[in-house]
């Protein structure tokens, strides 16, 4: 949002490494490192432009025959609702994995878009982007829902997307997304074991490309019970797209490999993946700093947001 013009009023994080490394990135930032329950958002009513949230569904139930917010108070979707209510901003945008649009057969997505139209926010059709259209060398998948304030006759439009398409290659080495070759940094690694397995994986390739032998030894129950299972033993490939990053590179489901030496991706490498700029810094353990990266927004996406934002504001305010 930064890159595409917009300037931060505020940001609410309960993660401790998440808020500190924004501290430590950005100083003049007002970080609220709290539970989002606890915070008032009034001071900021008809002070900011626009409202953004990313929030976790799992709890948001469909329960009752009401659609309203007091139904609602277990779910972190009410906060950012809540926050929006208490502001008052021409648009708020909430982020999402796009699981959320089949959750619950549909229920969940009509149940946060009447809550947004109960607080005065008419919602355009939500939509599915794919970073990997947006210069992120990443496949993936995440919805965008956009609610317009009702006193605003103007139409939100996401940003269209590029031709382009990068690869793990121009993630990692010098080229058209960096111009240098990504810094050495610590990261995970394998234990001998999976290293014996993982060294037997060709570039693209996954547990299918074993043996049938080590392949049942890899998998083991795992092996019997049907499905692809094509993360499992996954090393990429140079010359395509990262598969969508994990809050960590070695979990066994969603192996990360990196296509040439047997380990996970590193920190900085993982950063990249997400088009992080090589001079932002990640606060905390390892496996935190995996976990923020893994969590994040695409930057280049955030960014194509953004400039559709201000197109939008642009148009309100000539």
């Amino acid at each position: 949002m930064e890159h595409a013009g917009l300037t931060c009023t505020a940001l609410n994080e309960i993660d401790h490494w998440a808020a500190e490394t924004l501290r430590i990135n950005r100083p003049d930032w007002n970080i609220i490192e709290q539970d989002v329950r606890t915070v008032s958002f009034t001071q900021w009513e008809n002070k900011v432009d626009v409202v953004t949230g990313g929030f976790p569904c799992q709890s948001f139930s469909y329960a009752g025959k009401k659609m309203g917010l007091r139904d609602d108070r277990g779910a972190l979707f009410y906060q950012f609702a809540r926050a929006v209510k208490e502001i008052k901003p021409l648009l708020c945008i909430g982020e999402n994995v796009k699981g959320v649009l089949s959750h619950d057969n549909g229920h969940t997505i009509d149940r946060m878009r009447n809550i947004l139209h109960e607080i005065g926010y008419r919602t355009i059709e939500p939509k599915i982007l794919n970073a990997l259209f947006y210069n992120v060398p990443q496949k993936r998948e995440r919805l965008f829902l956009i609610g317009i304030r009702n006193d605003i006759a103007i139409d939100f439009e996401h940003p269209q997307q590029h031709t382009a398409v990068f690869t793990v290659k121009d993630a990692l080495k010098k080229g058209a997304l960096y111009p240098t070759d990504v810094p050495v940094s610590g990261g995970l690694t394998y234990s001998a074991l999976k290293k014996e397995f993982l060294d037997a994986i060709p570039p693209g390739g996954h547990w299918r490309d074993l043996p049938v032998e080590l392949q049942k030894e890899y998998m083991q129950k795992s092996f019997y019970t049907g499905g692809g299972k094509t993360g499992f033993a996954r090393r990429l490939a140079w010359n395509e797209p990262c598969l969508t990053l994990t809050c960590s590179p070695a979990q066994k489901q969603t192996e990360r490999c990196h296509p040439e030496e047997t380990r996970p991706f590193t920190v900085r490498e993982y950063a990249r993946i997400q088009t992080f700029p090589d001079d932002w810094k990640f606060a905390g353990p390892v496996n935190q700093q995996y976990k923020q990266i893994g969590n994040a927004v695409p930057v280049n996406l955030a960014k194509e947001i953004g400039h559709s934002i201000v197109a939008f504001l642009n148009k309100y305010y000539q």
